[in-house]
């Protein structure tokens, strides 16, 4: 049985900060399951999580959280949204924390996916169970092939080769899920400043004739790492993405279908086709 199948009852949405939160929300909604926010302070929508059945929470109330979900009957937790890593010396300790700071301090040294996973054993530990949005939300998934009218030529499809080809060779050290390749030649990898970052980067590089490609050519490559927990931080696009292709002069995005999301799809594409850049989705 699949974990889709298996879902019941309510699921606790914790939830950081964008779109996705709610769309996962109203998908469960959808599936005739109760959807309950656990809201990050900080990071979630105000406006939004009041449309649900929500909770505030703060980073390091594992406590309350603890006991707001089982107060809420959930079991089945699914975790989405963006999140800054804190330092343990910034996080709110409450007395259900206390006791997890030996592991949550193991969890924090290593890159996102280490982290994560150290999280949710915590949760698994205490009965519950860490689903990923392919089993609440699977229309969020980014299908394959090629979204937009515009499509990807031969000298972008060979881009997209050489990204996925760093992508998969640097997973062993856990470091990001993205890549722009110019002409074959890598010249950015996503770090700790995720994809916005990264397209931020290109564009300065360009502003400063370091990037000599003409505008129009290159592409951001996304891909969850190797051996990724992929119930957690998917490579995510939305419309704010294709700003950043614009103003990194690139000529479109090539992402892993299946293993990746896209935040308001229709306004992504539709904003896509007026800057005539593509969006494909690559085979898992």
């Amino acid at each position: 049985m699949t974990a889709q199948a298996a879902l019941s009852g309510t699921v606790a949405i914790i939830a950081g900060s964008g779109v996705l939160p709610f769309a996962v929300a109203r998908s469960v909604q959808a599936q005739g399951r109760r959807p309950v926010l656990f809201a990050i302070r900080g990071f979630c929508d105000p406006a939004e999580a009041a449309q649900f059945s929500h909770h505030w929470v703060a980073l390091g109330q594992a406590g309350r959280l603890t006991r707001l979900m089982q107060a809420e009957g959930a079991r089945d937790v699914v975790f989405i949204g963006g999140l800054v890593r804190p330092a343990l010396s910034d996080i709110r300790l409450d007395w259900g924390t206390v006791k997890l700071v030996p592991a949550l301090a193991k969890a924090l040294r290593g890159g996102d996916d280490h982290l994560l996973s150290g999280v949710s054993r915590m949760f698994e530990a205490r009965g519950f169970r860490i689903v990923g949005v392919k089993d609440v939300a699977p229309e969020l998934l980014m299908p394959e092939g090629t979204l937009t009218r515009r499509a990807p030529d031969a000298a972008a499809l060979a881009d997209i080769a050489r990204g996925c080809d760093v992508l998969r060779a640097i997973s062993p050290f856990d470091i990001g899920q993205g890549a722009v390749v110019i002409d074959g030649h890598v010249v950015a990898i996503e770090g700790i400043e995720g994809t916005d970052g990264l397209l931020a980067r290109v564009a300065q590089l360009r502003a400063d004739k370091r990037i000599r490609a003409r505008p129009g050519r290159g592409v951001l490559v996304k891909m969850p790492k190797t051996a990724q927990d992929l119930r957690f931080d998917l490579p995510t696009l939305g419309p704010n993405t294709v700003d950043g292709i614009c103003a990194a002069g690139l000529a479109g995005i090539g992402i892993v279908a299946g293993y990746s999301l896209i935040a308001d799809a229709d306004a992504m594409m539709a904003k896509a086709d007026r800057a005539e850049v593509f969006v494909t989705g690559l085979p898992p």
